[in-house]
């Protein structure tokens, strides 16, 4: 039997999509108190962070199981959009049902960093960034891909990716100088913006 909690949570969903219910209770446990924080941050009522914790987690298995979820990006982050977005659709709600007053003090929530609409809106972009990341990235080749994976990807150090790979880390760090070079041509050749 595999240590489940030596697994990355990329290969712990795949894990979990073939079936593996451990693979998403191993999840769970390496997420929850972060997730479950973030949400009561903000909507600070443990009763509501408790239900809006437990729609995430649910969301994300219905989306795991279905074969909906793509590798753009970190688990991490990932869950914690559920989270936001569990949370907009709950005030959004209140609104809508004339619950949540213009009066109220509550309403400064809504006026929240982390809620607002222009957080949705860079999000979006920076999803959009990563897609054309991934993209250009998908054009290098292998050992440049592999280093730019390894790197921004999995958040490995130059230290691990050297070991990982089995070479110097003076030729990690060439690769990805070399990918980065690579990846600004490319991006120029098909007129793509790499930043917001």
């Amino acid at each position: 039997m595999q240590n489940l909690t030596r697994l990355t949570d990329e290969q712990l969903v795949a894990a979990y999509a073939d079936g593996n219910n451990e693979a998403f209770d191993t999840l769970l446990t390496r997420h929850q108190s972060r997730v479950f924080s973030y949400i009561l941050n903000i909507v600070k009522n443990r009763e509501l962070a408790d239900d809006i914790f437990q729609e995430t987690f649910v969301k994300a298995i219905t989306t795991i199981k279905q074969g909906r979820y793509t590798e753009s990006g970190k688990f991490s982050a990932w869950i914690t959009r559920i989270a936001h977005n569990h949370i907009i659709d709950y005030y959004r709600q209140e609104k809508a049902n004339g619950v949540v007053s213009a009066d109220d003090t509550d309403m400064a929530l809504l006026n929240r960093k982390e809620l607002a609409e222009d957080t949705i809106e860079d999000f979006m972009i920076d999803s959009q960034i990563s897609a054309d990341v991934v993209s250009i990235m998908n054009q290098l080749p292998q050992l440049q891909r592999e280093v730019i994976d390894m790197r921004f990807f999995r958040d490995m150090s130059f230290k691990d990716i050297a070991k990982a790979t089995n070479v110097s880390i003076n030729t990690a760090l060439g690769r990805m100088r070399y990918a980065i070079l690579n990846m600004r041509r490319i991006a120029k050749e098909k007129n793509i913006s790499l930043s917001r």
